[in-house]
């Protein structure tokens, strides 16, 4: 038996469009609106998630880089992020020349602890990077307070969160720009692709120079842009999977209540959702002082359980960072995620639980 962690559901129609498009050969668009399927895209995601701006990019480091551009963050600023993350949020605050200031996280959820986060403010301090790990949403009442103390605008690295809420309002709209991510292991995917959501006017005009080299038309470069652009293929396989995401998310919820009832009498600390809190349940992480041996067996049996993330950007050895990060070192060598992806059968999570309960 073979489960994988993650894998992209894609179907017939996805293929249908695939075909239409390199039948058709309107490939890309350099327009400053982008192709019909880009800007078809972009309205869905804006009605999903309640944002009146979607600008799409190629991928969700672009999404991330794109909207530090945005805010004009430079060589000499800081931009507080957490270190238990994927790299790509680090990676995107130095591209702009900027320094990464690595804050710890809760143990509760994994996301950016809100007291250690005011203690690494300093003047050179021009924004904030809170992640929604696992599609766990971050404390966002208490880094908004924070923020606005200290007038630091945020910007939300949703990349894993499409889909969650707090308080019924998605993640990525409660601030200046949510950044998102369409990797073929997401909720939903465009093979590769990412997007920004802004309620800004002034924001998603800026970004739209910034995917396209800083022009408006034709070749008038106004302002430093990349060629960010999402392919109008990537954008018509996201249109078909956006439809087909609020099934995605039921079946992701249906195996997590699952494997949490099978689990509940297992030592395992499950993932719990807080009060006003849905999870779109992209990653179902556990922690665990037997982690590194309960992986072992899990992947000797089939199961693709994966450890998200052995080690944090800071002790990477790119960063190589000296911060002590006490949680973030626990979390790192303790979680463990299991597989609950829509192609997951209660069978399977069945499986999972008692390949669980059998190594423990």
């Amino acid at each position: 038996m073979k489960i994988p962690i993650n894998i992209p559901f894609v179907g017939k129609e996805e293929i249908s469009v695939v075909t239409s498009i390199l039948k058709n050969s309107a490939l890309t668009s350099s327009a400053n609106q982008g192709g019909k399927h880009v800007q078809n895209f972009e309205k869905s995601v804006s009605s999903f998630v309640n944002s009146k701006y979607t600008i799409a990019v190629n991928s969700g480091t672009a999404a991330l880089q794109a909207a530090l551009y945005a805010l004009d963050i430079k060589h000499g600023d800081e931009v507080l992020i957490p270190s238990f993350t994927f790299v790509a949020t680090a990676n995107s605050v130095l591209s702009t020349g900027a320094k990464p200031v690595f804050v710890d996280i809760l143990k509760d959820n994994f996301t950016m602890d809100p007291d250690q986060l005011e203690k690494k403010i300093t003047k050179k301090s021009k924004a904030i990077v809170p992640v929604h790990l696992y599609g766990n949403v971050a404390y966002l009442d208490k880094i908004s307070e924070i923020a606005k103390k200290y007038n630091i605008p945020i910007i939300e690295d949703s990349a894993q969160s499409l889909g969650s809420t707090f308080k019924n309002k998605h993640t990525g709209t409660f601030f200046e720009m949510g950044c998102y991510s369409m990797y073929p292991a997401k909720v939903m995917t465009a093979g590769e692709g990412g997007f920004i959501v802004t309620n800004s006017k002034k924001l998603r005009d800026k970004l739209l120079m910034i995917r396209n080299h800083g022009m408006v038309k034709g070749y008038d470069t106004r302002i430093l842009g990349l060629n960010l652009r999402l392919p109008e293929i990537n954008a018509a396989i996201a249109q078909v999977q956006m439809k087909k995401l609020p099934k995605f998310l039921k079946a992701r919820q249906k195996n997590a209540e699952l494997l949490t009832e099978l689990l509940s009498k297992s030592n395992l600390t499950l993932p719990i959702q807080r009060k006003h809190e849905k999870v779109n349940w992209y990653l179902y992480t556990v922690t665990s002082p037997k982690r590194n041996t309960l992986l072992k067996k899990l992947n000797e049996k089939g199961v693709g359980a994966a450890s998200y993330y052995p080690t944090p950007v800071h002790k990477t050895p790119f960063y190589k960072s000296k911060t002590k990060l006490p949680i973030t070192e626990w979390a790192a060598s303790k979680v463990l995620s299991l597989p609950i992806h829509p192609k997951v059968t209660t069978k399977n999570i069945e499986f999972i639980s008692k390949s669980i309960f059998e190594i423990l």
